[in-house]
């Protein structure tokens, strides 16, 4: 246990020279990265750890060679990912059976392995090294500090590697000194709301009060959107950290992570890294000599998206129902308990440490006038690169999607990217120039949110989309208002009706009266919100719900009811292997003397057809 700053100071030091010494091998050895991120996990890392041990021993290399598993390295679409210091080689796409050539020509040979780096989709040119790939030149990590380095189960790498340096800058200064230095910081909420996270502490702050609480909001629910969770899992002690800078400065003694409960491996590396930090002296009470005291517990959601509502995750923390408070009295002044409780989300937490430890103009020095810092996103859709980026404020639409995403899958046409999950809306090639930060997106029709960014080609169907959007706010609607517990449920039987073909310019117009109405109508933002995807589509591409309404037909031919099977005649060779793959015995003609048919009355657009023809006969309507 670290009794006073100096002791851990001390040890900050030299947990920083072992770190280093992994980087640069002044040890002698090769440190052999492997990417623990959970789409990577899933893909084998574990498996690709076990070979990489047996041919260690096998080849006699114990003392030459450790494995660590780290956090995640980012570019999931690439995974998983081996990384080997001190020469900083990067090799994607690994499997168990290239385990042995990475061995034998790597770690023996001292030979990169040229068919397992990346590989430029651009150029063409291959790419060794992290810093060399396109991907990662663009963006700057302080969220996601020590993401892709640090053993997460190692808290000494996690001091080693800036951890609880900004905490003793914190306490060696007044806590309104605190406050202060995060709202000049210019750091905005990275939940979604993008409320500025130093006037919240300002609020707390100037509360009187027995007792106050901070809350970590780790209730990531957004569909596509998993930023939240990797920061949890691979850097656990950075959130931790920024928990209790904030309890410092607003006077509390207590946190809570809420953290959903579909992210076993994030709360498990939350538990653990809470029970190290107190045998460390890093939480707990009297922490390092300084009189403060602080404590952090685990709280579990259960499944609702709206409890990611800072008061329905109040409630539910209390062992209430999830289910929105009206507001005021917010949160800073009546929350948990009815006790001041300020409300941050991981990100916001995991980027305090770096202002305090780092100081202002190094965080002030990136983003715009009114966002300041960094953003992670989620990246995915019909992109190539797919995964979590950081980028500085003011990084344009443009550059996340074609020099940090590689452009669009197959050369498709981009058509759109949909930012801020069900709650955002979408933006299109007009809009590629715009600069990413909280105002900008919402003056162009949509919002960061929370950073899920979901990119769409020619193949997408708005309104299939925005009905998408709709189903899971419907599912998820906690009930308590009408304009939401109602509202979402119409307009989701419109767009029903409109993408099935039985939608009519009444229908339309009444999705819009009803949009308007649970925009201005319903308690919480998620039901101010839930028509942003409607809006936002019917806005940019209007012509497309007119084209299922008044043509019946789907543009992009993705709408079933709205599109025909048909084979053509000339390409077809009257095999037989499309209706003999037809589930609904849609299909029928003579092997091999007459043209196959599609009868549309019994066709279910399955797509088996097309999936079993051989020679591309078969196309859509």
């Amino acid at each position: 246990m670290f009794k006073n700053q100096q002791e851990l100071r001390t040890a900050i030091g030299e947990y920083t020279k072992q770190l280093d010494t992994k980087f640069t091998g002044a040890d002698g050895k090769r440190y052999v990265m492997l990417c623990g991120g959970t789409g990577c996990i899933a893909a084998d890392t574990m498996g690709i750890k076990e070979k990489l041990e047996a041919y260690i021993e096998e080849y006699s290399l114990q003392d030459k060679v450790e494995i660590r598993v780290v956090g995640c390295f980012g570019l999931c679409s690439q995974g998983p990912f081996v990384k080997i210091y001190p020469e900083n080689t990067l090799y994607r796409l690994v499997k168990a059976e290239d385990v042995e050539e990475i061995v034998k020509e790597d770690l023996i040979g001292g030979n990169v392995v040229d068919r397992l780096v990346y590989v430029d989709p651009k150029t063409g040119t291959k790419c060794p090294h992290m810093e060399d790939i396109p991907y990662y030149k663009k963006q700057k990590r302080i969220a996601l500090h020590g993401c892709g380095v640090i053993d997460p189960d190692r808290i000494e790498e996690a001091l080693g590697c800036g951890g609880y340096q900004g905490f003793l800058n914190a306490v060696n200064m007044d806590p309104a000194q605190v406050v202060q230095l995060v709202l000049d910081s210019g750091l905005r909420g990275r939940g979604g709301g993008g409320f500025p996270t130093g006037r919240k502490w300002q609020f707390a702050y100037a509360q009187q009060s027995d007792e106050k609480y901070v809350v970590c909001n780790g209730d990531e629910g957004d569909p596509g959107a998993f930023m939240d969770r990797s920061v949890l899992e691979d850097n656990p002690l950075a959130v931790i950290e920024g928990m209790a800078i904030a309890g410092y400065a607003i006077g509390a003694h207590e946190g809570y992570f809420y953290i959903r409960a579909e992210y076993p491996r994030a709360v498990q590396r939350i538990r653990q890294t809470i029970a190290k930090a107190e045998e460390l002296g890093l939480l707990g009470d009297n922490i390092l000599g300084t009189g403060f005291s602080f404590r952090a517990h685990v709280r579990l959601g259960a499944g609702a998206f709206v409890c990611g509502e800072e008061t329905a995750l109040l409630n539910s923390i209390m062992g209430l129902r999830g289910m929105p408070r009206p507001r005021p009295p917010f949160p800073a002044v009546s929350g948990l308990w009815n006790k001041p409780t300020i409300v941050n989300n991981v990100e916001t937490l995991a980027t305090v440490p770096y202002i305090l430890r780092e100081g202002l103009d190094k965080f002030t020095c990136y983003g715009t006038e009114r966002s300041k810092g960094t953003k992670v996103f989620c990246l995915g859709g019909k992109v190539n690169n797919i995964g979590l980026v950081e980028i500085p404020m003011g990084t344009t639409l443009r550059e996340l999607i074609y020099d940090i995403g590689g452009g669009i899958q197959n050369g498709k046409e981009f058509k759109a990217i949909q930012t801020g999950g069900p709650s955002g809306g979408c933006l299109t090639k007009e809009d590629l120039d715009t600069p990413i930060d909280f105002d900008n997106m919402v003056a162009a029709g949509s919002m960061m949110g929370s950073g899920g960014a979901i990119v769409m080609d020619e193949d997408n169907c708005m309104v299939d989309v925005a009905k998408f959007y709709m189903e899971f706010i419907c599912d998820e609607s906690c009930g308590k208002c009408t304009p939401c517990r109602i509202g979402t449920k119409r307009m989701l039987e419109i767009l029903d009706r409109i993408t099935s073909g039985r939608g009519t310019m009444k229908d339309f117009d009444e999705l819009n009266e009803i949009s308007e109405a649970c925009k201005s109508n319903a308690l919480c933002a998620l039901g101010q919100t839930a028509a942003n995807p409607i809006m936002s589509t019917i806005a940019k591409f209007r012509d497309e719900y007119l084209a299922h309404i008044e043509e019946k037909r789907c543009p992009a031919k993705v709408c079933k009811n709205l599109i025909t099977y048909k084979i053509d005649p000339d390409k077809c060779r009257k095999c037989s292997l499309c209706a003999r793959n037809c589930p609904v015995n849609a299909i029928s003609g003579t092997v091999g003397k007459t043209v196959f048919e599609i009868d549309p009355s019994e066709c279910v657009r399955c797509g088996m057809c097309i999936a079993s023809c051989k020679f591309g006969a078969i196309y859509v309507e």
